[in-house]
């Protein structure tokens, strides 16, 4: 990297041994690596210490999946203790795994199994406790390649293109310029990834929670 000063990686929920198990990502290190798990455990170690959240200049709170019930301020990111398997329940899954819901005003039930829904009053009530302006993060399938929600006060950026060779989707990124103005840029996938597509697809996992 060229300014490793200015990347910051956050953890999300496929981050986790039992979810690399699951994708794909164990059985590639085995097959790459001669049948020895070394690599996948070191990975998967080395992501228990991946930052949960970050802010941009204390106005932008960014985080892979959500809000939590648990967590009011986020002073108290800081006391969880990340190094460790995400949990199936509690704050530390919950702000990886809950999703916004435009059709609730407060928390509800996931169907991942896993976080929480939340909807407007949360997303305001959070963001007026902290000071912040606005929730930034990923998790799920835009077919646009993001999405804003709850009058400008959160958005979800999906950057994989053509998510699993199959959805046909847009990806983007977002610039967030020195006065805090948000900037989406699109793109669609690499020309390789659409010819895999005419390929015959790989079975889908059981779990399609992405969608």
């Amino acid at each position: 990297l060229r300014y490793p000063q200015r990347i910051h990686l956050l953890r999300g929920n496929h981050e986790s041994r039992n979810i690399t198990k699951t994708y794909g990502f164990y059985a590639e290190c085995m097959q790459k690596y001669q049948g020895s798990a070394a690599v996948w455990r070191e990975f998967t170690d080395l992501f228990d210490y991946l930052t949960l959240a970050v802010t941009i200049d204390d106005s932008i709170f960014c985080v892979h999946g959500g809000l939590s019930p648990s967590i009011q301020h986020i002073d108290q990111l800081r006391i969880l203790d990340r190094f460790e398997e995400i949990p199936h329940e509690g704050a530390l899954a919950d702000i990886l795994w809950s999703d916004p819901d435009a059709e609730i005003r407060t928390f509800g039930r996931s169907q991942r199994g896993a976080g929480y829904t939340f909807g407007g009053d949360i997303v305001d009530r959070f963001l007026q406790i902290n000071g912040l302006s606005h929730i930034l993060r990923a998790h799920q399938l835009c077919m646009e390649g993001y999405l804003v929600q709850f009058n400008d006060r959160l958005s979800t950026v999906w950057s994989a293109p053509n998510y699993c060779y199959r959805c046909g989707n847009v990806a983007s990124l977002l610039n967030v310029d020195p006065y805090l103005k948000r900037d989406f840029i699109t793109f669609d996938a690499a020309p390789e990834s659409i010819a895999v597509v005419r390929q015959p697809p790989a079975p889908a996992p059981e779990a399609m929670y992405f969608l």
